[in-house]
């Protein structure tokens, strides 16, 4: 493929998430949309589980169409898909060891990718990640023979395994993954075995080739001049003889701002707060 092909492809995106984080999605897709020009086809997988908590309410229609015509006014030829994942989740993943763990049960759906169809190549997102430039230079890396694409983990790379990966962002092939039946045996190591970051682990442990990405594609620290997705994920501070974790979100202001020392993203912010005006969503 040339580069005018490479340019027209559309840049597969997937977010797993509920109602609740809705706001996180679209700080995040209003950032993809400020640095990529080429089209964008976002997959949201969501479900209804307000049967098991009242909070697990599904990704609306009505949020699905704000997120399009984020991206669409940027590139026309980019647009939102709802997925359902909700008869799948409870065909594969209800009743597991880790299904009462730290995380919601959103977070396992990337773990059904593979009963879907999908594209041959996608990127994962989790939805507390912002673009600092161009998603693009993810999305063309050659990921050809692997499973997937993903950057060290800052403190599991140093606790756990020097090679141990954050599963936040993942460049897919979703080729390899069926013809390893990956995503099946993440699936039975987390039904199985209780642990404390279930699906990142068994990815960890499972994946039989994987890339390491350079930092930039996952900084989960501060944001430097070659960075290009920033994850707000968990962090260590160290405190004399002790340790201290925080868990500041994009959608955190306040912190992101008197903490964490960010402002880059304060344009968006604005441009959310504006839509937020226009269409008075509910969260």
């Amino acid at each position: 493929m040339d580069k005018a092909q490479q340019a027209v492809q559309p840049v597969n995106i997937c977010y797993c998430g509920n109602k609740k984080v809705f706001p996180q999605i679209l700080l995040s897709v209003l950032s993809v949309a400020k640095f990529t020009p080429r089209p964008v086809c976002v997959r949201i997988f969501t479900m209804d589980l307000t049967d098991v908590d009242q909070r697990f309410e599904a990704i609306t229609p009505n949020q699905r169409a704000i997120l399009e015509d984020v991206l669409r006014s940027k590139n026309d030829d980019s647009r939102v898909i709802l997925v359902d994942a909700g008869e799948e989740y409870r065909k594969n993943l209800v009743g597991g060891k880790n299904e009462k763990g730290f995380y919601t049960p959103y977070a396992l759906l990337r773990l059904l990718f593979d009963k879907y169809d999908l594209p041959d190549k996608l990127i994962y997102l989790d939805t507390d990640t912002m673009c600092c430039d161009d998603i693009g230079k993810l999305w063309d890396i050659d990921i050809t023979g692997y499973e997937f694409g993903a950057a060290k983990d800052k403190e599991g790379s140093f606790w756990i395994n020097r090679n141990y990966c954050n599963s936040g962002v993942l460049l897919m092939n979703m080729t390899e993954c069926r013809a390893t039946n990956l995503l099946g045996r993440v699936r039975d190591k987390v039904m199985n075995r209780r642990m404390f970051m279930p699906d990142q682990s068994s990815l960890n442990k499972l994946a039989k080739r994987k890339l390491y990405l350079p930092r930039a594609f996952n900084e989960q620290r501060a944001i430097r001049p070659d960075t290009v997705i920033k994850h707000f994920c968990r962090g260590m501070v160290w405190y004399g003889p002790f340790f201290r974790l925080y868990n500041y979100k994009q959608t955190d202001r306040v912190n992101v701002h008197e903490k964490l020392h960010i402002y880059c993203f304060d344009d968006l912010y604005e441009e959310y707060d504006r839509l937020e005006k226009i269409y008075n969503f509910e969260i």
